[in-house]
């Protein structure tokens, strides 16, 4: 068998070209993802930076630890402190006692005020101990890194270079299945009459099934040798993107590894056998008379195996989303949800659009002779039409649902914020110094956070804010209430929002403040979930180490506007109008998000257009007794090409339509979900970019559909 199906490949090794290239691309990418995923599970430990000539570094703690239930027993969770404790005064004379203490109050410092956050001793660490005690965290040996500002931005930095390897490999996979799938299936589908007449010869069903699986075990291997040679040299690459675009520490590089090559090279094989499986069966069942078939209209193209499983991933699909909007709506909102939700709608879309192609065809009426051939000859190749369509489809829904939706939640979280604030103007800076101001009602607020033990196995962090005063918070904002009255708020209280646990107003709830102290306070009010925006509410006491960041002020009328703008630039800070300030809060998807659309996107465009390629060059090789009865009929060669042009960009605007509608479904779910949790249904929609990904593709398919016709320069003769 091994022979026989190296002698096919030999011969059909063109027919096979794209196949290899997609195969080899998608395995390339998952080994340098892959790569880049093992660098950051295994990142090198770096010395301490900060405090790196003393052995011995104090540091205020940062962390606060709350025994929680674990099963039947208790454990323990822990949370970063939103305002970490300094080193006092006092500790910091018993240290200098001690041997020499050195302080590091530059831009770098989490503090930089009378009180450091840590300081570098130079004294045996035993001394140290004695002296700290439990007022602040000992820190020696690698430990020290800690109090580097540097470990915090790394280990951000690693993870969103997880997030996006992650994501973008599981795309990749999710993408290339398709390609092979859809493209060893059409030449399946195009060796009908070789399969026929290898049953005339007396080959069984089971010996043609393994000759399809032994030629795509042999393109497998190639491919994800290939492969794993490309992705070897385009890791660092890649780590270099990642680093140039902030996404990854400067310092991160790709590291030797094997399980990314192996697990790329039997992903490739997995791939390869499982695209090829399906369509293995039917050459199998492929009887001696289609040997002797010339009909081209194609039948059978929907097995009930493969109708059932599209029908159950759309039923599934409507099932995942009505859960999401029931239980968590701003899930949808999530990266996580809105990359991976959409796939099982476009599998099942994809699965079930041989269904569509006939009555589509039937509902477009072209004009003229041109068009009725091309109406009529996309409805009878339903395979060549599916096979142009999917991978259209993948490309154009991605592009509406995940660009959409990395461009609503910014869009959304924006006009939240303009119909929560009064204000005319907001001033910003690190260390605002609030003064009263004549003719103008002034709510400074400072970012701090609250912590609650949720059913006593959970620590659960909320971003919260700290109003110096809360009439002033009522008259200048515009907050989403929903029981109780923001104005209520005092040092005895807090304002939360509809997520938490408890929420009712005059409740009681037990939480930790942003510097880890327990506090009981009542419940003063209840906002909207929202976007996200809508934190909690404490004020200035339950927050002393919070500096004021923020000033909204709105204008009393009649007040001089420049004037008060004068006297508000003696706080410290940028002075701009609110909408400016919005413009400059809410600036869109930011260029890490943009970075992750490029790459995602990005690769299920490249896999598209060899696919595409592919399979019309594919198409055209099989097509000349087709053409050629054409032009024995009358037609002229621009009539043939025009015919050929014609059927390509229908089956490419019939995927394009698909992939809308698939990210309409999706976008119009999200919708939902912002209306739900009362936030402003602001959805965008990338008409630019799904227009761009469709032009590519029809561009591309037709230039390769034309290619096989236009070498084709005379017409054939009757003899």
């Amino acid at each position: 068998m091994l022979t026989v199906a190296l002698a096919s490949l030999r011969t059909r090794w063109t027919a096979l070209t794209g196949t290899f290239v997609a195969l080899a691309l998608g395995v390339g990418l998952i080994a340098a993802m892959g790569l880049g995923l093992a660098s950051t599970f295994g990142a090198p430990d770096r010395a301490p930076q900060r405090f790196a000539s003393s052995p011995v570094v104090v540091m205020g703690d940062d962390t606060l630890t709350v025994p929680v239930r674990r099963g039947p027993s208790t454990g323990s969770a822990s949370r970063k402190l939103a305002h970490p404790h300094p080193v006092d005064i006092e500790l910091l004379r018993d240290l200098r006692a001690l041997g020499p203490v050195t302080r590091d109050d530059g831009k770098d410092a989490v503090r930089a005020r009378h009180e450091p956050d840590a300081v570098g001793v130079d004294a045996p660490v035993a001394e140290v101990r004695r002296v700290v005690g439990d007022r602040a965290l000992v820190l020696t040996g690698d430990d020290r890194r800690r109090a580097d500002p540097a470990t915090a931005r790394d280990a951000e930095g690693l993870l969103t270079a997880n997030v996006l390897l992650g994501t973008a490999g599981g795309l990749t996979a999710f993408v290339s299945v398709f390609v092979v799938a859809s493209t060893f299936a059409f030449a399946v589908a195009l060796r009908r009459r070789e399969f026929g007449l290898l049953r005339t010869a007396g080959a069984t069903p089971g010996q043609l099934r393994r000759l399809l699986l032994t030629e795509a075990a042999v393109v497998g291997t190639l491919a994800s040798a290939a492969g794993c040679a490309l992705g070897g040299l385009g890791a660092p690459l890649l780590a270099g993107l990642l680093v140039d675009e902030g996404m990854a520490p400067p310092w991160f590089v790709i590291r030797p590894a094997a399980w990314p090559l192996h697990a790329a090279f039997w992903t490739g094989q997995a791939v390869s056998l499982a695209g090829v499986w399906a369509a293995s069966r039917r050459a199998g069942r492929t009887g001696p008379a289609e040997a002797l078939r010339e009909a081209d209209v194609d039948t059978g193209v929907l097995p009930p195996v493969r109708r059932l499983l599209g029908f159950a991933l759309l039923a599934g699909a409507a099932f995942l989303m009505a859960r999401t909007l029931a239980t968590d709506p701003s899930a949808l909102l999530k990266r996580k949800t809105y990359i991976t939700q959409p796939m099982v709608l476009i599998t099942a879309v994809a699965l079930l659009s041989p269904l569509l192609v006939r009555p589509l065809s039937r509902l477009v009426r072209l004009p003229g002779a041109t068009g009725m051939l091309v109406t009529a000859n996309t409805s009878a190749a339903l395979r060549r039409t599916a096979a142009v369509a999917a991978p259209v489809l993948i490309t154009v829904a991605l592009a509406g649902a995940v660009a959409g939706s990395a461009m609503t939640g910014p869009a959304a979280k924006a006009a939240e914020a303009r119909e929560h604030t009064r204000a005319d103007l907001v001033v910003t800076g690190e260390e605002l110094r609030p003064r009263p101001v004549p003719g103008a009602t002034l709510s400074a607020s400072a970012p701090t956070a609250v912590y609650v033990r949720e059913e006593g196995t959970a620590l659960v962090a909320s971003e919260a804010r700290a109003v110096d005063d809360a009439k002033a918070l009522a008259r200048v904002g515009r907050l989403p209430v929903v029981a109780g009255d923001i104005a209520d708020l005092d040092d005895g209280s807090i304002v939360v929002n509809e997520e938490w646990a408890q929420h009712t107003v005059g409740s009681t709830v037990r939480v930790w403040l942003g510097d880890g102290r327990p506090a009981s306070l009542r419940i003063a009010a209840v906002l909207a979930l929202g976007t996200g925006n809508n934190g909690a509410y404490v004020t200035r006491a339950n927050a002393p180490a919070a500096a004021v960041d923020r000033i909204e002020v709105r204008l009393s009328p009649g007040a001089d506007r420049a004037l008060v703008e004068a006297r508000l630039r003696g706080t410290g800070g940028t002075v701009r109008s609110t909408e400016q300030w919005l413009d400059a809060t809410y600036p869109g998807a930011g260029p890490q998000t943009r970075t992750g659309l490029v790459v995602i996107l990005g690769i299920a465009l490249v896999y598209t257009l060899i696919a595409l390629a592919n399979t019309m060059l594919m198409a055209g090789s099989v097509r000349s007794s087709e053409l050629d009865a054409l032009r024995l009929a009358g037609a002229t060669r621009p009539r043939v090409l025009a015919v050929v042009a014609g059927e390509t960009l229908f089956a490419v605007g019939l995927g394009a339509l698909l992939g809308l509608a698939v990210a309409g479904v999706h976008l119009a779910g999200l919708a939902a979900a912002l209306a739900s949790v009362s936030a402003p249904v602001v959805v965008s929609v990338p008409w630019a970019l799904m227009g761009g990904a469709a032009g590519a593709c029809a561009l591309v398919a037709v230039g390769a559909a034309l290619l096989p016709g236009a070498v084709r320069r005379r017409s054939p003769r009757t003899g």
